[in-house]
């Protein structure tokens, strides 16, 4: 049984992506609700299209975790460019927004190398319908970002939500 939030980097010690830290408030997660996040992530090298994550999520059922399914590009789903979705999400020449802008963190690709700071942040999560797979309990994630079959970074999560 995985209580509560933690985190590990999962890859080779040679993956040019480190999570340095990663601190999330409240615990349980609360949707909808305020999620706080504190993080610091090091690369070692430029990261640039296409970047591949390929996630695998877990929920306990007992003493057994269950890998869910990837519906509607939810669970344990592979993205093959998630610098594409970025440039979806935030049309490219539009700036990065808050509080990214502020911290000096870039939000499209490529990535250069260096090391990113997020201090303690806010942000809203919204009432958002969830897939019934996706109720209260405990999870899992594994989390591998690749180019072109490099690996540059693995992090493993574990967290609990409650609706």
């Amino acid at each position: 049984q995985v209580g509560g939030f933690s985190w590990e980097n999962c890859g080779d010690r040679r993956d040019p992506v480190m999570l340095q830290s990663l601190s999330v408030a409240p615990d349980p997660i609360s949707i909808p609700g305020s999620l706080r996040v504190s993080a610091a992530v090091s690369s070692s090298k430029t990261m640039a299209s296409p970047l591949k994550v390929v996630l695998v999520v877990e929920k306990a059922l007992g003493d057994l975790w269950i890998q869910l399914p990837c519906i509607d590009q939810l669970g344990s789903c592979t993205y093959n460019d998630i610098c594409t979705i970025l440039d979806d999400l935030i049309p490219p020449g539009t700036t990065c927004p808050e509080p990214l802008l502020t911290y000096g963190i870039p939000c499209h690709c490529p990535f250069k190398a260096g090391s990113y700071s997020l201090p303690a942040s806010d942000f809203v999560l919204p009432d958002v319908e969830l897939p019934a797979w996706m109720t209260n309990g405990n999870y899992r994630v594994r989390a591998v970002l690749s180019n072109g079959g490099e690996e540059l970074a693995c992090v493993k999560l574990a967290f609990s939500l409650q609706s």
